[in-house]
């Protein structure tokens, strides 16, 4: 196919849009509450999409489309695009994370036009819609691009991670920066969170139900107007004479490209509220009553240590240790990091003569199974992607026949198409096997933990494991990542380092790391971020003897209920979290120091004993308090300089 042939397809496409539009122009959905509305209509000719809060445009009105890569589709001026009466859903459904169980209304309208559907959701949380294709029954039909743009009626001021390319761990900070800023050549990582005015509405462009497609990039408009446009990783394997492929569509099977979505909030931080990310996903196909989830000491972050005088190496005995530990103090799983399996040790390089049925001489790991099973304690392994799948099936066979909980699987550092279509392989093959699956070197949260409920979290953050070598990691940047990242879903930052220091003091080293936050910072750490398996990272003996330590055992991992109290997006964060009656509070503050009053009217009725972690006079200490709280409570919060609290409040 020639690339003239390639541009015509994508004119096709757009003029029988354009053209269909105006059978149904405009064409406009409104959430449940009528607060949202999503409307498309013809604008120079060629449709054009724009949501509203309350009367007021967030997004003007923008482009939508896609180029695709065979002529032979149907479409051409005059088609008729009909929009079909609107109808009422709800999604209902049980989730591990912010929520215990979902219930939420939508309502949806589908433009129809001989070649492409342009489905319309509205949640009161969030709009979203997607482009569906019918069945090719000629061949592959390739999508090259997407003609998506989310346009900005002012220069609002964003918050986002600027990847630069595509095919990365999905790591980094996220600056803030104005609209007007972020460039054709950019490449902006889900999601780009936006504030409309200080203290106004604010929205997070991301994408939910990623499958048969390549993740989403953003990148400034190109045309000189203020918002962005989708991009899209090409595949790996695109042919020869088409540009750039991103996706096929199979003989006999619609091509359905994922939900864009646009959260809305009154406040950057009811967005963590929201689950409208896994509200839009499939629901999962199988009975996940077995997946468990909880919190997992490791070897890697520390070094591999027991002690911090004791180099315990990968063996059976080292880890028995570590289950000793996990079992001591309420952790529900141990993680054997890289070293474990014949020929590792390459991190992301696959070294020859690796085998990951196998294990090294030094360890035994039915017997570490056995050992931990006697002591409620299971066992996670690492795997690098590449070795994983060289032996796939078997390696799935043998870890469930060893009694494996679950696998951490790293390095993939894609989202084309392919690497898209080996998660759902994956995922679904270790729920088959009753193995549930920590993905690290991972693409932004897509809402696949709905689909595959042994999802259980994901790296794709800039995590804990920075701070082994480099200054990246500070208090701002922690605050940060709970406005923005942790909106798609569960991150592994993996938290609980004891090492406290303060920014000045501060030294990164990479055996034996320490954090440049304070103690309290870290356990609120545990309540703030979302992640159903939490990692715990430092060494045992670094959480022998010290008082904090019983909060880490104690705080849940999922959660019934989830309250956004107070905060602002790089400056701090307080959040509530319920687990039946139990309620904890994490806060969180950048650099400077703060005094927070926190009102615990969300107790409800009846009396309550709060347990409160406060930061001291040193980073790697905390004051302990203890009094009776109800609903008219207010307690004041004094954060220090990168500093926290963190509070177990439960019925007396």
């Amino acid at each position: 196919m020639t690339r003239s042939l390639a541009r015509l397809t994508c004119g096709v496409a757009l003029a029988m849009l354009a053209a269909s539009a105006a059978q149904a122009d405009p064409a406009a959905l409104s959430s449940p509450d009528g607060r949202l509305s999503i409307r498309v209509e013809t604008v120079d000719g060629a449709p054009a999409l724009s949501v509203s809060r309350d009367g007021r445009m967030l997004i003007a009105p923008s482009t939508v489309g896609l180029a695709l890569s065979d002529g032979s589709r149907p479409g051409a001026a005059g088609t008729r695009f009909t929009a079909a009466p609107a109808t009422t859903g709800v999604e209902d459904y049980p989730l591990l994370g912010r929520a215990s169980h979902v219930r939420v209304r939508y309502r949806e309208m589908v433009l129809h036009a001989p070649a492409v559907d342009l489905v319309l959701r509205a949640y009161d949380d969030g709009v979203a819609f997607r482009y569906r294709l019918p069945a090719s029954d000629s061949g592959p039909l390739g999508v090259v691009a997407e003609n998506t743009t989310f346009a900005f009626p002012a220069d609002f001021g964003c918050w986002g991670l600027n990847l630069g390319r595509f095919n990365s761990s999905h790591e980094g900070e996220f600056d803030p920066i104005a609209a007007s800023r972020i460039r054709e050549y950019n490449a902006y990582d889900a999601p780009l969170v936006c504030e409309t005015a200080a203290g106004g509405p604010a929205f997070a462009i991301a994408e939910a139900d990623l499958k048969d497609y390549p993740g989403l990039y953003l990148a400034g408009r190109g045309d000189g107007g203020l918002g962005v446009q989708a991009k899209l990783a090409p595949r790996p394997d695109a042919p020869d004479g088409v540009p750039a492929v991103v996706a096929t569509a199979r003989v006999g099977r619609d091509l359905t490209t994922p939900w864009r979505v646009v959260m809305v909030g009154d406040r950057a931080g009811d967005l963590i509220e929201s689950t409208l990310i896994t509200d839009l996903s499939a629901p999962a196909a199988f009975d996940a009553a077995w997946v468990r989830p909880g919190k997992s000491a490791w070897d890697w972050w520390n070094g591999g240590k027991i002690s911090a005088v004791l180099d315990s190496g990968m063996n059976t005995a080292t880890f028995k240790a570590f289950i000793d530990f996990a079992a001591a103090n309420g952790l529900q799983y141990v993680t054997i990091d890289e070293g474990w399996y014949r020929g590792a040790g390459g991190g992301g390089v696959v070294r020859p003569g690796v085998d990951v049925t196998r294990t090294v001489s030094e360890i035994d790991i039915p017997e570490l199974v056995a050992y931990g099973r006697d002591r409620g304690v299971g066992l996670f392994l690492w795997l690098n992607w590449k070795a994983l799948d060289a032996q796939f099936d078997a390696a799935l066979d043998q870890y469930q026949a060893w009694g494996i909980a679950g696998i951490k699987v790293d390095f993939m550092d894609r989202d084309d198409q392919v690497m898209v279509d080996w998660y759902h392989r994956l995922l679904g093959r270790a729920a088959e096997h009753r193995l549930m699956v920590n993905l690290h070197g991972a693409f932004h949260p897509t809402g696949l933990a709905r689909t595959y409920p042994n999802f259980i979290t994901q790296e794709g953050v800039l995590g804990a494991e920075n701070n082994k070598w480099s200054r990246r990691i500070t208090a701002g940047h922690n605050v940060t990542l709970a406005y923005t990242r942790m909106l798609l879903g569960p991150m592994d930052y993996t938290p609980g380092g004891f090492g406290n220091q303060t920014p000045e003091t501060f030294r990164d080293r990479f055996l034996l790391p320490t954090v440049m936050t304070t103690r309290a910072h870290g356990l609120a750490m545990f309540v703030v971020y979302e992640s159903p398996l939490q990692t715990v990272a430092d060494t045992p003996d670094a959480y022998a003897g010290q008082p904090e330590t019983a909060f880490i055992g104690q705080v849940p991992t999922t959660w019934d209920e989830t309250r956004f109290i107070a905060g602002e997006i790089g400056r701090s964060i307080v959040l509530a979290r319920r687990k039946g009656r139990d309620w904890y509070v994490g806060a969180m503050t950048d650099d400077a120091g703060r005094t927070i009053s926190l009102p615990l009217d969300f107790l409800g009725r009846g009396r309550f004993e709060a347990t409160l972690y406060a930061d001291a006079d040193a980073p790697d200490r905390t004051t302990r308090s203890t009094q009776a709280v109800d609903a008219s409570t207010v307690l004041t919060l004094a954060l220090k300089p990168s500093g926290g609290a963190a509070i177990r409040i439960v019925p007396r």
